[in-house]
């Protein structure tokens, strides 16, 4: 067999076990059903053939003794030492027994007749029968019926051909059972061995899966447990997948948004380096230089925060607590306000109580708002409202192109008329990643002024809900 019955492991304080196979656990349990089955019945056989055996023999006894009707010629022959055989009854002792006890010289086995056979001769029963023992160990079946008033019959019949009876009955169970226990261990290792046939295949195609790391799903067979299994791990692989894929899409969008402030600063950095003998270069274009520099680096690490924030797949640890919405939306337009010069926020705000980490629903916030004032024309307008729930940021740019609508959300999407805007593209993709981590929604359409429109809903919490800090 290619795989091995039982594997050592350690436990957590280091001692070594033996952990068995799954076939050979299925064995082993099949095996004990059918044996401790095999047992109960052989047991329960046995038992009903004693009782059946001892039955017959002693309703034969009471038979053969109410048949005895001459019981004063039986009497006289029985204690003149007649042999059984001349009675009729060659496999049975015959003792007559009166209130004095059996006849002076009578041959009878050394067994002491009790209680109950002398209640049979007064007359207070009209028959018993027990086992008794002789004194030499041997068995007999003692039958004793009323033969008259004061008189009694015994007829003791051994039990050796019984008990050779049962002994060869137990021994033929013992071994039917034994072979019924090892044909019970071979069927319930073949039934483990083809039945788990599905799950080592499985098992070795994940382990190929961990082994080569590619993540082509499994095929699947049949409709049973195992195929359920197999149709989950495929949906894990699918996880998987796309997000290995969002990662080299990260990567790759990362390495080229960075390549072009790196090169641009790379560039400004040589310039004034040669620059420091120059002495023909202005101070105007000096600082020129240093500004476009300083800039280069707020750009540059504006990208590298936002690209820290999307490559976080899982939720960060934050306080999260009921916050109200407009509080926060008033927070990002005053932070807003400071950068977009000659853009004024028209606000209409309602009270919306959230649960949620109020840091990164304002910068959420905050990147809706930069977005409109970007768009936006020299000394326009961008209405902000808040009501029910829904947060709305209208703006008099040039809109959103329908089909460039399912991708404004995406990591790095530039449409064609913002390729030449500053940013990083990586604005409203954080957008959706606090959107979707607060249980809300973020949708995009066209502005009553022929702008973009972005609304953005989360759910709401009563106003004297208490969460954990």
């Amino acid at each position: 067999m290619s795989t091995a019955t039982r594997s050592a492991s350690t436990w957590p304080d280091g001692r070594w076990h033996y952990r068995r196979s799954l076939a050979s656990r299925v064995a082993v349990l099949t095996t004990l059903a059918l044996g401790i089955s095999i047992a109960i019945m052989a047991f329960t056989a046995f038992l009903v053939m004693r009782q059946q055996l001892m039955s017959s023999l002693d309703q034969s006894l009471l038979n053969r003794a109410h048949k005895a009707t001459a019981v004063s010629a039986l009497s006289e022959l029985t204690v003149k030492g007649w042999p059984p055989w001349v009675l009729g009854a060659a496999d049975v002792r015959v003792i007559y027994v009166t209130l004095d006890g059996p006849p002076a010289g009578t041959d009878i086995p050394h067994f002491s007749l009790g209680q109950p056979e002398y209640d049979v001769v007064t007359g207070e029963r009209e028959s018993v029968v027990r086992t008794l023992v002789t004194e030499e160990g041997e068995r007999f079946r003692v039958a004793t019926v009323r033969a008259g008033s004061g008189q009694a019959l015994v007829l003791a019949q051994p039990l050796a051909a019984n008990d050779r009876t049962l002994e060869k009955l137990s021994g033929v169970l013992f071994v039917f059972g034994a072979l019924g226990v090892l044909a019970a261990l071979m069927a319930g290792w073949i039934v483990a061995r083809n039945g788990l046939r599905p799950v080592r295949r499985l098992t070795s195609a994940v382990e190929r899966i961990a082994m080569t790391e590619d993540l082509t799903p499994l095929r699947v067979e049949g409709d049973d447990e195992v195929a359920r299994l197999a149709t989950a791990f495929n949906q894990m692989l699918l996880a998987l997948g796309a997000s290995r894929d969002r990662q080299r899409r990260l990567v790759a969008d990362a390495s080229h948004e960075l390549r072009t402030p790196l090169t641009s600063l790379r560039t400004n950095l040589d310039l004034l380096r040669q620059a420091e003998g120059n002495s023909a270069l202005p101070p105007e274009a000096r600082l020129e230089l240093l500004d476009d520099v300083r800039g280069q680096i707020e750009e540059l690490s504006a990208l590298v925060g936002d690209l820290v924030e999307l490559a976080r797949d899982e939720p960060m640890t934050r306080v999260v607590t009921r916050v109200d919405l407009a509080e926060v939306v008033e927070r990002a337009v005053t932070r807003v306000r400071r950068r977009a010069q000659g853009i004024s926020f028209d606000l209409e705000l309602d009270h919306w109580p959230v649960v949620g980490d109020a840091s990164s629903l304002e910068r959420a916030v905050t990147n809706l708002l930069d977005n409109a004032g970007k768009w936006s024309p020299p000394d326009g307008t961008v209405w902000v409202r808040l009501a029910d729930g829904v947060l709305t940021v209208d703006d008099e740019g040039p809109g959103v192109a329908e089909s460039d609508r399912p991708h404004v959300f995406e990591r790095f999407f530039r449409s064609d008329e913002s390729r030449a805007m500053p940013g990083s593209g990586l604005g409203l993709a954080i957008v959706r990643q606090v959107v979707d981590r607060h249980g809300g929604q973020i949708e995009v359409s066209e502005s009553p002024s022929g702008g973009a429109r972005f609304s953005l809903s989360l759910p709401g919490v009563a106003a004297d809900a208490v969460t954990p800090g």
